[in-house]
């Protein structure tokens, strides 16, 4: 039987591309009948239907060929067996676009479906089961895009089977005019592009059935090592009672440039609320005051006092021009480095400065860097619209070349450090998109590298929280940079510890 389950924000589970999916299809196959998951899928499909939309009489499912439409067909079927008036319509005019789709049609007409050449009018729910995993073959035109269209033009509950229609399964990229959807039902795996770049815009409410074929643990052989993970939720640290400030460590920030000493205190504020024992600000500008004002637990020191030897630092926030003359020692020299903004932009026009970040490596030195996507297209050498139509592999690319973890920041933020599955989070939201929110995650991250975090922890967790402030904040506040650093707060197991926005 179907178990259908949806997929929460906290979850930690496997993603996988194509490849992986078609082999756990053949795994799962094997010594069974050839029709047997779709008739597993079609079930589930119409189970989830009934249960997204239970008191609506008129169902359309606009089926595509291969598997994706089949699985509609199976639906239709059981949805019309349930008192559902179904209508179905396939993507050739007249007649099934394959022999066995074409069995199956037959199958759900004797059953008392509804065949239609176009699309009907007055449906309640509309079951997108035209394009799945070969997606990206087909282009959305003629009468596929007609079918879109309507999909769009009625007021109804949109269901997709595995996938919108439209949206590429591994990069998220979306053709123009694909299906947006109020609930996607993914089958056997999970996919990358459901969690990044237009995914999350598209998919709606996600949920899977494995269809009995998969645990969320790595098998032995790594038969079915993921594409990526979803990042799952922080575990709580640890605050002993026995304990000092020295226990969580110290950040230094380094930045604030004049005209942007705000971007340093931002990062400086953030990474205290994240749990760092102490933090120490090196503003760049001359002018600016020996105190923060509205927060005198930061500490303000000139860059040479920072024992950068025993610290992790936050580096570029506000940083201007002015940062790339202190990046080489900052390179060479901390235990411990986020590299952000104005750090990021001297690195990628300074191949020296490159190498000197690959070379910390070497010495196994924690670095992460945080580049939105603008700032990973420069340090890659290609353009923005390039590398947004394959994040994941972007973020691959990064930690290769530069040796350390990389937060490449968007849509479905995608962590990456050499040698390990990439993590792909699914928190946070378009509250995010205004000023500051950066340098508040990497003063996060710092925070978690000052406590003694590995990279991709330290990332992975900062990251979560920062959009997870974004999710559940009151949508009648506005989200401020620095509101977002004071609630995005470490969530510690003290006893009596309480965490309010």
């Amino acid at each position: 039987m179907p178990h259908i389950r949806p997929v929460a924000h906290g979850s930690r589970l496997p993603l996988y591309d194509v490849a992986a999916t078609r082999r756990i299809e053949t795994e799962a196959l094997a010594g069974r009948p050839n029709d047997a998951l779709i008739r597993q899928a079609g079930l589930s499909v119409a189970q989830l239907a009934m249960a997204i939309a239970p008191h609506g009489p008129r169902v359309w499912v606009a089926c595509g060929p291969g598997n994706n439409g089949a699985d509609g067909l199976e639906a239709a079927r059981h949805l019309q067996a349930w008192g559902k008036q179904v209508f179905v319509t396939t993507l050739v005019p007249g007649q099934p676009d394959d022999q066995a789709t074409g069995r199956r049609l037959q199958q759900a007409v004797d059953a008392g479906v509804t065949w239609m050449p176009t699309p009907p009018d007055h449906v309640e729910l509309c079951i997108d089961a035209i394009l799945g995993l070969g997606c990206q073959a087909r282009p959305l035109d003629g009468r596929l895009a007609a079918w879109i269209d309507r999909i769009h033009a009625q007021r109804q509950t949109v269901l997709s089977v595995d996938l919108p229609t439209g949206l590429h399964p591994e990069t998220g990229c979306a053709a123009k005019g694909s299906v947006v959807a109020d609930h996607t039902l993914c089958l056997l795996t999970l996919k990358p592009g459901l969690f990044t770049a237009d995914g999350r815009d598209l998919c709606g409410r996600v949920w899977l059935d494995d269809l009995g074929t998969l645990s969320t643990e790595i098998d032995a052989t790594n038969a079915r090592l993921p594409t990526a993970w979803l990042t799952g939720e922080p575990r709580p640290g640890v605050r002993l009672h026995a304990s000092h400030k020295g226990s969580y460590g110290d950040v230094g920030v380094v930045g604030g440039s004049r005209g942007m000493t705000g971007a340093a205190l931002l990062a400086a504020s953030a990474a205290l609320h994240a749990g760092a024992g102490r933090v120490f600000v090196s503003l760049l500008d001359s002018q600016a005051p020996s105190v923060p004002f509205n927060q005198p637990e930061l500490m303000l020191r000139p860059i040479d006092l920072l024992a950068i030897e025993h610290m992790a630092v936050v580096c570029g926030c506000g940083g201007g021009d002015q940062i790339a003359d202190l990046l080489p020692k900052l390179l060479a020299d901390s235990r411990a480095l986020v590299l952000d903004a104005d750090g990021l932009n001297a690195v990628a026009t300074n191949p020296k400065l490159g190498a000197l970040l690959r070379q910390r490596s070497d010495r196994s030195l924690a670095t992460v860097i945080t580049p939105h996507p603008l700032e990973a297209a420069r340090l890659i050498g290609t353009s923005t619209q390039e590398l947004q139509r394959n994040r994941l592999g972007a973020a691959q690319e990064l930690a290769q070349r530069f040796l350390c973890t990389v937060v490449l920041k968007g849509s479905g933020t995608v962590i990456s450090s050499p040698g390990e599955v990439p993590l792909i989070n699914p928190t946070g939201n378009s509250r995010l998109a205004s000023a500051g929110t950066g340098d508040v995650l990497a003063g996060m991250i710092g925070a978690g590298l000052a406590q003694g975090h590995g990279t991709t922890r330290a990332a992975a967790d900062a990251v979560f929280r920062h959009g997870q402030v974004a999710d559940e904040w009151p949508t009648r506040y506005a989200l401020t940079a620095s509101r977002l650093g004071s609630a995005a707060q470490a969530r510690p197991s003290t006893p009596g510890f309480s965490a309010a926005l």
